[in-house]
């Protein structure tokens, strides 16, 4: 993901090239599977220079950095998800530290940090071929709103479908209970023994339906907004300021987190279940039937606290270590 003020959009605007780059950060550290944002654009001299792959190395280099500086919050708002009481943030963690000490706040991290690299490139490649499908004789020119969404989340259903077991076993090693597996290998070992192939698909529907309200939201509301303000308080049809920019990028990634992340929450409840479901509770109908009857309404956004809270400070260190990895591969910050 491209972090320099240049015209990574094709507007000629750095105000829009910056919130792209904002909207993407945002969206990637809003819990949606981890990474359901629409796939980058590149320009076609990017694209024919190879400086995308440099994109993508910093961007995965930047969000390994992040997702280990944030990920006692990620394990947190894990164990809140999956924890059926109405246990608060500090009894959580406290009993985090006390089971596992200090170091077992990163549980899960390693293979989260992992399934970066191959899900940055398995959805950009399909976005790519995604385009050209779609574009068919109208190549070199940018695709519609809703073209744009149809590509985007095509693109990250693909990516998704073939790293999911990943998924599936951050979660398990997230938690994890002292010395119940000796890492990624033996817990995948021990997991397939014990609930077979199947268990490593666990959530998969709601994990998948969850690109459709997010990818729809952020893309609809955030083009809404934008044209409301240009049509009513625009004298001579300008762009609106950064600030504003800002605000509509934010309300929009936020707004399409808030209508997916009861999927989120049934997706993490059903990759946490360590017995083959049998029966009602083991489908994606009976975990969303179950979360209303015991927490109410309320209880489809367990952990969705520290998922806002970790947003920030990964977004800020993701534009940091992305500026030093892109210099350091040759891409000109300017």
């Amino acid at each position: 993901m491209s972090l320099e003020l240049e015209d990574v959009t094709g507007t000629g605007d750095v105000f829009e090239d910056f919130l792209f780059v904002f909207r993407r950060c945002l969206a990637k550290y809003l819990d949606i599977g981890e990474d359901m944002n629409v796939p980058d654009d590149f320009t076609a001299s990017e694209l024919q220079t190879g400086k995308w792959w440099r994109h993508l190395l910093a961007g995965g280099i930047a969000g390994a950095f992040s997702r280990t500086c944030t990920a006692p919050l990620d394990r947190l708002k894990v164990f809140l998800q999956v924890n059926p009481t109405r246990e608060n943030m500090g009894s959580c963690l406290a009993r985090m530290i006390s089971e596992g000490g200090i170091t077992g706040l990163w549980r899960g991290n390693g293979i989260n940090v992992i399934k970066i690299a191959p899900e940055s490139a398995i959805k950009f490649a399909a976005y790519e071929q995604i385009k050209r499908l779609i574009l068919g004789e109208r190549q070199n020119q940018p695709l519609q709103l809703y073209e744009r969404f149809i590509a985007g989340a095509t693109a990250g259903g693909f990516s998704q479908t073939v790293i999911y077991p990943l998924e599936v076993l951050k979660t398990r090693l997230a938690l994890r209970k002292t010395g119940q597996y000796n890492g990624i290998l033996d817990a995948t070992r021990k997991i397939y023994a014990r609930e077979g192939l199947r268990c490593f698909y666990k959530g998969y529907i709601p994990n998948i339906l969850g690109i459709i309200p997010y990818a729809g939201i952020d893309l609809a509301t955030y083009e809404t907004l934008k044209k409301k303000y240009i049509h009513r308080y625009s004298t001579q049809n300008e762009q609106p300021g950064m600030l504003l920019l800002l605000a509509c990028g934010s309300v929009s990634c936020t707004l399409g987190q808030v209508c997916s992340y009861p999927l989120a929450l049934v997706r993490t409840r059903l990759q946490a279940q360590e017995n083959a479901a049998k029966v009602a509770e083991g489908t994606m109908q009976g975990v969303l039937k179950d979360i209303v009857q015991r927490e109410g309404f309320r209880g489809l956004y367990r952990g969705i606290t520290p998922n806002f809270i970790k947003v920030i400070p990964a977004v800020s260190i993701s534009y940091v270590v992305y500026e030093y990895a892109a210099r350091s591969l040759g891409v000109n910050m300017t």
